[in-house]
């Protein structure tokens, strides 16, 4: 499954030079993940009321080429890998066709107590829906 999220480049998350700031990726990550778990169907809201968590534990960014104020980028997401304590998200974030940065990041699962879980075993629901997320992209 991927899942695609546009975001207008506000002036805010530019350097003097227009160009966005490398910080910003990581936000749009975020933002970009949140869509995913929503039409995974299970938003990341219904989760945490679960008493479920998804802390970043790893965080990589590829910079190709630079994101500019007054423009759009496409953020596309697709989960790759699954167990039932760990996820992982690839990121693409494009102008039109072109490439202008790639990511990845890695996230456990985790209760209200930040204590690892086995997601499988303690919400075999939202453990069946990220596998067919992540199936659908085998």
């Amino acid at each position: 499954m991927r899942s695609y999220i546009s975001i207008e480049v506000r002036y805010a998350e530019t350097d003097q030079m227009g160009v966005v700031h490398h910080s910003v990726y990581p936000v749009w990550f975020e933002t970009a993940r949140t869509r995913f778990s929503q039409e995974m169907g299970v938003p990341y809201q219904e989760m945490e009321r679960m008493g479920l968590m998804l802390p970043v534990r790893e965080l990589s960014v590829k910079y190709v080429a630079p994101a500019v104020y007054g423009g759009c980028v496409t953020v596309e997401t697709r989960a790759v890998r699954l167990t039932p304590s760990r996820i992982v998200f690839r990121y693409r974030v494009l102008s039109g066709e072109k490439l202008l940065a790639e990511g990845e990041t890695l996230h456990a699962w985790v209760g209200r107590d930040f204590r690892p879980i086995n997601l499988r075993k303690a919400f075999p629901t939202v453990y069946e829906a990220a596998f067919k997320a992540v199936e659908a992209e085998a």
